[in-house]
């Protein structure tokens, strides 16, 4: 069983209260627009990180996170990229593999929009995050953690952490 923390978009910007969240996880999975190495110092200080790159992500970044992550988690295929576009508007970058061979949960970023929907076409969960920086027009801050035990997905938590930019 582990406990992920997922975040995405931080724009070289966490928040004390995002890395508090994720001292609860066994992995820390990002999906993309990490922004500097310092974000990912920090993170992998926490746990082990998985993570994908954005389009805002430098060469250093980009020559250690893929544009794509597809691994088992316990026993979960799960497939990680920054642009992956949501059930019914999947984006190009995920196409055709995506109806050819889905995973069975899918986590995209780069909206800065928290999204959790079952693919009921696809049969697989798909999560987008938000955004965890201060960087876009989103209002608040999020992640989300959930656990994976075995083949199941579950107890599945939303975290809003303030408004955006606030002291």
């Amino acid at each position: 069983m582990k406990r992920i923390g997922l975040l995405s978009d931080t724009h070289g910007y966490i928040d004390t209260l995002a890395l508090k969240h994720l001292k609860e996880c066994d992995e820390i999975w990002h999906a993309g627009d990490i922004g500097n190495m310092e974000t990912v110092d920090k993170l992998t200080k926490i746990a082990p990180l998985i993570a994908v790159h954005g389009n805002i992500d430098g060469q250093e970044i980009r020559a250690i996170y893929p544009k794509h992550q597809r691994f088992l988690c316990e026993s979960v295929d799960v497939w990680i990229t920054h642009i992956g576009g949501y059930p019914k508007r999947y984006d190009t970058n995920v196409k055709p593999e995506i109806f050819e061979n889905p995973p069975q949960l899918f986590i995209s970023g780069h909206s800065h929009i928290l999204k959790v929907v079952f693919d009921t076409d696809l049969n697989f969960l798909h999560i987008n995050p938000g955004a965890a920086g201060i960087q876009g027009f989103h209002q608040v801050q999020t992640l989300v953690k959930f656990t994976i035990d075995q083949k199941n997905i579950k107890d599945l938590q939303v975290v809003e952490f303030g408004k955006k930019g606030r002291l």
